[in-house]
């Protein structure tokens, strides 16, 4: 009997899981953005990131080192010439462990609020930007491109193992065969309960 092949590994993500303290270092705005623009664009430099997201270099050099004195950005060496320091993100993603939302310290609730909204304001801006500028783009990428809602009847446990289900099939694709027409594609991922009035 053939040996059945093997299924491909899906590339493991290195993520940070948010506890108190990296929490409320990470819960600015523009610390948030700066580590996103990391993640997605690649190492770069302060000047570069001011630029990028009209702010002042002076603001993103004090946040990068905020940023990595918590430990989610470091040095990039080997970019660049001269002296001007560049920065990478250190980790891939970022978890957000829910229980933040219901601690004891006010300020790590504050933090917990914050960044889940600057979140949702990120994610409404850019499908905002996309918006605007999709006519620029591809009959093909336009047909590649989705805004859909669903509602469901499902228990917590469900929607939990939906939300990992979602996330895993994502994950499946960042191995996938790449040609010349590959492009960066965002995937944002909402899951909410809705108060119809039969209960919480």
């Amino acid at each position: 009997m053939p040996e059945k092949p093997e299924a491909p590994e899906t590339p493991e993500l290195q993520t940070r899981t948010l506890d108190a303290r990296s929490l409320r270092g990470l819960a600015h705005p523009l610390r948030i953005r700066l580590l996103g623009a990391l993640r997605q664009d690649g190492p770069a430099t302060a000047s570069q990131l001011a630029e990028r997201l009209g702010e002042s270099s002076g603001a993103t050099s004090y946040h990068l080192r905020q940023l990595a004195a918590h430990g989610f950005v470091e040095d990039a060496p080997g970019h660049g010439k001269g002296r001007e320091r560049w920065w990478k993100a250190v980790h891939d993603g970022t978890v957000f462990d829910e229980q933040l939302v219901y601690a004891e310290d006010p300020a790590t609730r504050g933090a917990a609020d914050l960044f889940l909204h600057e979140i949702a304001t990120i994610h409404t801006q850019e499908m905002s930007t996309w918006l605007g500028n999709a006519h620029a783009w591809s009959q093909e990428w336009r047909r590649a491109s989705d805004i859909s809602d669903f509602s469901l009847r499902l228990t917590p446990g469900q929607s939990h193992e939906l939300i990992h289900r979602v996330h895993d099939l994502i994950n499946s694709y960042r191995d996938a065969p790449q040609d010349e027409t590959s492009e960066t594609v965002r995937f944002h991922t909402h899951a909410f309960p809705r108060n119809t009035g039969a209960g919480a």
